[in-house]
């Protein structure tokens, strides 16, 4: 992979990663038109993009930094420090217990099915593509239900536990963390900007675990070249990831999600039509 390719492949990362258009479908599929993606070891590519994640993780610390420095301080004092019971502790503690709860569905299933979402099933075509369509129906779906009822400050152990296991379904590729996190968070009646916010924080824990597991079992086979792409790759997706988190909480303080569903649709549909 040449530079030039590893920077494309971080636009692509970064700008994919939080919007609900899926981040592993877009990369995926311009892994293929860029030819990088060895089909004999599909699992390399899967450290790739795991690795490349870790500078949409780092985005999120940026751009959430008061947030996360306001939970964490809440957390520790109101549970280690001061200790109160979990009904007196503040919202921003309770986010730490949401958090961290919330990351365990994705994790538990994450591991036990971590050959296969490193198989060369998960970079077919027709499952891309129809994944792309099938959860932007569910999103639409969503949509039509949606009746605002809460946001940040009233997220309970209920929307949580829905986000939670709506996280798992982003071990498909082509459904979009973001997008099936958004998706249950409407669901439960969370206001777009909010579901959007927590599913950003609900996924550092997921993309902190995946990224440096992969990347350590990377290592085996990275060689020094690699080592190079991957930085120059990561640094990108971490300064257009930032870029895409600030655009997509404006866009949704005014609008839905339709753009994003009928933009997925078109896609699936290309990719079926394109790659199969």
């Amino acid at each position: 992979m040449s530079i030039i390719e590893a920077i494309i492949i971080g636009l692509v990362q970064g700008l994919s990663e939080f919007i609900p258009i899926s981040s592993t479908a877009h990369m995926t599929i311009a892994g293929q038109l860029m030819d990088v993606i060895n089909n004999q070891s599909p699992e390399k590519w899967t450290s790739f993009i795991a690795t490349v994640q870790l500078g949409t993780l780092a985005a999120v610390f940026v751009y959430f930094r008061k947030d996360i420095k306001d939970i964490l301080l809440a957390f520790l004092t109101e549970n280690i420090t001061k200790r109160k019971s979990f009904k007196e502790q503040s919202q921003n503690s309770k986010l730490g217990w949401y958090i961290a709860v919330g990351s365990i569905p994705i994790a538990v299933i994450g591991l036990t099915l971590k050959d296969f979402i490193r198989s060369s099933f998960t970079k077919e075509p027709i499952v891309i593509g129809t994944s792309l369509i099938v959860f932007a129906l569910i999103l639409w779906f969503a949509e039509i239900l949606y009746k605002e009822s809460k946001n940040m400050d009233t997220i309970s152990w209920k929307e949580t536990l829905a986000m939670g296991f709506g996280q798992v379904f982003a071990l498909i590729p082509g459904a979009s963390r973001s997008g099936t996190t958004i998706t249950s968070g409407l669901f439960m009646g969370i206001n777009r900007e909010a579901a959007a916010r927590f599913s950003f924080l609900l996924s550092i824990p997921a993309i902190l675990g995946s990224g440096l597991l992969e990347f350590f079992q990377a290592t085996a086979y990275l060689t020094s070249d690699m080592y190079v792409t991957i930085i120059v790759a990561t640094a990108v997706a971490g300064i257009s990831g930032y870029m895409s988190i600030a655009f997509l909480l404006n866009f949704l303080r005014k609008n839905t999600t339709k753009l994003f569903i009928f933009y997925r649709i078109a896609l699936g549909a290309i990719v079926l039509f394109f790659f199969i």
